[in-house]
């Protein structure tokens, strides 16, 4: 397969306005339009409002390219995005290609007999998600999370562009991630799953102590390999997908399709097998262990498909040989819940990742390298992805691996109901299955999580459920089509239903004594740190305490001194969660004489919140066994 970014030559402008301003692809509406001096800071005082209001607009973006001829002779001519924020069309030579309604997404375009050797011109339209949201509410008030732009349940886009407790409300749109010219000759690989078992040879010891420590002396492992292949559909123009393990398979004039695999060892030895293997074994292996609890060695492995004998596509990726799951066996408290590595149980030490940004643009491998290396300083072995951000981009995933980060991978559900109609189902399905797919060969991949919070709410009746179908709804999103299609894409990676969860059916979804808990009496509910100690959680996935950042930050949003104050206009505003300065306050006053100025305060606050993490993260690691993950709220920021 050949390919070409078109990341070049773009420009930008409001739909139906004459002039014409330089974009950045991949990049966002809000990026550009700050770039070009058309929209003030977003974070500034209060202009998040603007920013909103910013959003009301369609917005287009064009380039022109051609098209080499090494992409012209092939098969089948795709254009391909790796994610367009969020309803949009796409045009090719003024030719409506087709729209795009998730962000979450890739999109493909079959252009064969639309592009031209030179001066094509590429339009994509953006429309407003402010726009959009209120005529889908309007038509269907499906409810959910109160600080949020009513009606965010009815697009696939990252809830928290919409308002959070803890964040704007600015809903960018953009070109956000790659766009490429894809020239695919005869077929492509779709996906390769990798399967592993290991073997482990019995260790001198006790059975409890080998239980402690793991399968430490693997002496083998074997991978199988599953490949699928696209074919380009030259006899009938339509591709198809097939599964070429073991070279079987015929694509379209007959071409026989096989594939060859490389495998490369971390020390850099290589080992190549032909004749589309299905298995291959590896001896002696060198596992991939959590931060702490040994090392990260990867493994790479290449697969390259053939036609014919000539080469016509490549996938490679890094792998780590480990078994992981949740151990949940029942015991004197109840039920544990802890992540288990190489048989090894492990505490989860962590936080709940958020998007580290509102205008994904500024969001690079560097900065998200920064945050984690970060987190591995302060002794991490866990991140919790949240649902009501986005899949993170495949480097997030490269860096976990690389630093020993087990990933709590949520799907994209967050504090809503939402209803199942055929067009939704149809949606979510496509993006589950990418997703999966995506991110399933990685070392860090500790589970997959139906949502955020949304057990639990149904399970209360809360004033969001409208409708009984919204219950029926539920149940069929997250206990039967995506545990369906985890099984069938990654059978090999546990499944929960939601966080938190005692494991579904809505049965009683915070207990503390089975599955995994968000615990928020202390802070929410006014109670003093030393409620902690009256819980033994299996599993904390959420439990924090808020504070002022420093100084230094308060000096990005104002320059004005009277907005130093915790209850002034520009401070309030910035903190998202009602009566939350007054709460730190109130906590502040029973443990701290009152701070004298405005400096004090702040660095008051902040030593509040690390007393009020410590405690809990204290008291749960003294219960080790017992309590098996401290996940605190959150790692990082983005208001």
């Amino acid at each position: 397969m050949t390919e070409k970014t078109l990341h070049t030559g773009w420009k930008m402008r409001r739909l139906g306005e004459m002039e014409w301003l330089p974009a950045t692809v991949p990049g966002s509406v809000y990026g550009d339009l700050l770039a070009n001096g058309r929209m003030e800071n977003p974070f500034w005082k209060d202009n998040e409002d603007k920013a909103l209001e910013l959003m009301e607009y369609d917005y287009e973006y064009t380039m022109q390219f051609d098209c080499p001829e090494d992409i012209l002779d092939k098969d089948r001519i795709l254009l391909h995005f790796d994610g367009l924020d969020t309803i949009a069309d796409v045009f090719l030579n003024g030719e409506h290609l087709g729209d795009a309604f998730n962000m979450h997404r890739i999109w493909e375009y079959d252009i064969r007999e639309k592009v031209k050797p030179a001066e094509n011109e590429l339009r994509v339209v953006l429309h407003s998600p402010n726009k959009y949201i209120r005529e889908a509410f309007r038509e269907c008030r499906t409810l959910g999370n109160d600080d949020t732009l009513e009606g965010f349940v009815h697009i696939r886009k990252a809830h928290y562009m919409f308002g959070w407790d803890w964040g704007a409300h600015l809903p960018d749109a953009g070109i956000f991630r790659p766009v490429t010219l894809l020239g695919i000759d005869r077929g492509r690989i779709d996906n390769v799953l990798i399967l592993q078992q290991h073997e482990r040879v019995p260790e001198a010891g006790s059975d409890r102590a080998i239980a402690a420590l793991g399968n430490r002396s693997v002496s083998r492992v074997t991978l199988q390999l599953q490949v699928t292949e696209e074919t380009a559909g030259i006899t009938d123009g339509v591709p198809k997908l097939m599964d070429v393990t073991g070279g079987r398979v015929f694509g379209g004039c007959g071409q026989h399709m096989s594939y060859q695999a490389e495998i490369t060892a971390p020390d850099g030895t290589k080992a190549v097998y032909e004749d589309s293997p299905t298995e291959i074994v590896i001896e002696e292996p060198k596992l991939w262990w959590p931060n702490g609890y040994g090392a990260q060695d990867l493994y790479t492995v290449k697969v390259v498909l053939y036609s014919d004998g000539r080469e016509i596509d490549c996938w490679e990726k890094r792998i780590g040989l480990r078994t992981m799951n949740m151990r949940r066996e029942k015991d004197e408290w109840g039920e544990c819940f802890a992540h288990e590595v190489n048989g090894a149980a492990v505490f989860a030490m962590g936080a709940d990742y958020i998007p580290e940004d509102n205008l994904l643009g500024r969001v690079t491998p560097e900065t998200t390298r920064k945050l984690l290396e970060k987190a591995r300083f302060a002794n991490f072995n866990a991140i919790r992805v949240w649902g009501g951000g986005y899949y993170p981009s495949d480097w997030f995933y490269d860096i976990c691996d690389e630093l020993g980060l087990m990933v709590w991978q949520d799907f994209m559900f967050a504090c809503a109901v939402y209803e199942l109609t055929p067009a939704f189902e149809a949606n979510i399905r496509q993006e589950f299955i990418e997703n999966v797919k995506r991110i399933r060969h990685h070392a860090s991949l500790g589970l997959w999580c139906g949502n955020n919070e949304m057990e639990q709410f149904v399970f209360e009746r809360n004033s969001w459920l409208t409708k009984a179908s919204e219950v029926r709804d539920y149940f069929l999103m997250f206990e039967r089509i995506i545990p369906e299609i985890v099984h069938t894409y990654d059978p090999q990676t546990f499944y929960w239903p939601a966080s938190p969860s005692s494991g579904g059916c809505l049965d009683e979804p915070n207990d503390p004594n089975r599955g995994d808990v968000h615990y928020w009496a202390v802070w929410h509910g006014n109670k003093p740190f030393s409620e902690y100690r009256k819980y033994f959680f299996r599993y904390a996935s959420e439990f924090g305490f808020q504070a002022f950042p420093s100084l230094k930050t308060i000096e990005t949003f104002t320059d004005d001194p009277e907005d130093y104050n915790a209850f002034s206009y520009i401070c309030e505003k910035h903190q998202r969660q009602y009566s939350a300065n007054g709460k730190i306050m109130g906590y502040m006053q029973q443990t701290y004489k009152y701070p004298s100025g405005f400096d004090t305060f702040i660095y008051a606050s902040q030593l509040l919140q690390a007393d009020a993490i410590r405690y809990g993260v204290e008291h749960f690691r003294r219960n080790r066994g017992r309590c098996m993950g401290a996940i605190y709220w959150q790692l990082n920021d983005c208001w």
